[in-house]
């Protein structure tokens, strides 16, 4: 055997540098990518040859200065201290705008001019206003399209999920899951509303709900999370917290949740019996909850898990999709999770996935443990939705095994 423990100490100090470096970098992320996010268009769209005349040049430029200091103010203001509503709904609009406008400078201010060079259209000045046009009839369309989408309600995704551990008598158990709605600065109790009377149409067995319930506090945005208490189960409404509710007071949203009639599953499970079998429902608290410091909130799945039949297929609440590392460690049969938004707005889903071992739908982990991440039924912040559908899922659970004959 070798020894390498002489080793280990200089790799720790080689990478105690290295780390020490990205986090410094990380620091200045905030003040770099609002720079970048205006300042890339505003060069792509005016100052690479269109040649416009110059009052067209500075009131354009005049914008996105306006756009670089009104965002970090408008989000500062909506989402700090001050907690203002309206300032947060300026922000996180031109935060999406900002960012759709980038992403298509970016693409077409190369895709597009090396097209029409390669095609001769035109000159470079008549190439470049092209590009322009073409950039900002673009993002208008993907911000109209993407507010539509953001706003409406979500449309069902329907699966069949097959659980090899699963009874028969367990055999079509409809779970309902919606997830990170963020109730926030727009008022939308309407839309709740509208949302819970799709879920109610489904006729769920189930409903989980797997946290980020809202920006803001429980007292703050009750009105809009009210209409969660119309939903209907035949068996039970399950609820998990995610990582917004430990910005805003979690401990209060356990308690609202509660009192709408939903069973707040921290670290916990419960029991769904049908047809002489057992499903085990558990759900454990967002990882981030023991940093947020409140006594007894922490993912916990040992405490979760503790007392239940080990034979008993598992279902898994847990908010955020890398849970199920130890998910699929224990041997958990299903995890619901949501979290990523799948990525909201394109290409953020690219961002995601450096942080998310799944930005949605179904996929395998381990030897048994499956993983359904959501989409999200609400969105969060700006209120786009680009390539990136909201949803409410109704998966049917299935077993491979046929009922006995009497």
């Amino acid at each position: 055997m070798t020894d390498t423990s002489n080793t280990r100490p200089a790799d720790s100090e080689a990478r105690a540098p290295r780390q020490s470096r990205l986090h410094r970098l990380m620091r200045y992320i905030p003040l770099i990518a609002p720079v970048l996010l205006w300042a890339v268009p505003c060069w792509v769209l005016l100052y690479t040859g269109q040649h416009w005349p110059l009052p067209v040049t500075m009131a354009g430029t005049a914008l996105f200065v306006l756009g670089l200091i009104g965002m970090p103010l408008a989000m500062m203001r909506g989402h700090g201290r001050r907690q203002q509503d309206r300032a947060a709904i300026v922000g996180d609009t031109l935060l999406g705008t900002s960012w759709v406008l980038f992403t298509w400078s970016v693409l077409l201010g190369v895709l597009l001019r090396l097209a029409l060079t390669v095609a001769g259209v035109g000159g470079s000045q008549e190439r470049a206003r092209i590009v322009t046009w073409a950039v900002l009839g673009v993002t208008a369309v993907l911000l109209a399209w993407g507010y539509a989408e953001a706003r409406r309600v979500p449309r069902v995704r329907r699966l069949d999920v097959r659980l090899p551990r699963l009874g028969a008598g367990l055999d079509g158990t409809r779970v309902v899951l919606i997830t990170d709605t963020h109730y926030g600065p727009i008022d939308r109790a309407r839309w709740s509303a509208r949302v819970c009377e799709t879920v109610n149409s489904l006729e769920a067995d189930l409903v989980c709900h797997t946290g980020d319930i809202a920006d803001g506090t429980a007292e703050r945005r009750r009105a809009q999370a009210a209409p969660l208490g119309t939903v209907r189960a035949t068996r039970a409404r399950v609820y998990v917290t995610g990582n917004h509710e430990y910005y805003s007071e979690a401990q209060g949203w356990v308690d609202l949740m509660d009192e709408l009639g939903w069973e707040p599953l921290r670290n916990r499970h419960l029991l769904l019996e049908r047809g002489g079998d057992t499903l085990v429902v558990a759900g454990v608290d967002d990882v981030t909850a023991e940093s947020s410091g409140l006594v007894g909130h922490r993912a916990h799945l040992a405490g979760a898990l503790d007392g239940a039949d080990p034979d008993l297929p598992v279902l898994l609440l847990a908010h955020q999709p890398k849970f199920i590392d130890r998910a699929a460690a224990a041997g958990i049969d299903l995890q619901l999770s949501g979290h990523t938004h799948g990525g909201q707005i394109w290409p953020f889903h690219h961002l995601v996935g450096l942080d998310q071992p799944a930005l949605a739908g179904l996929s395998h982990h381990g030897t048994r443990t499956l993983l359904y991440t959501s989409r999200g039924t609400g969105f969060w912040g700006p209120p786009f939705r680009v390539f990136a559908p909201s949803e409410i899922t109704l998966l049917v659970l299935r077993s491979p095994h046929l009922p006995t004959s009497p």
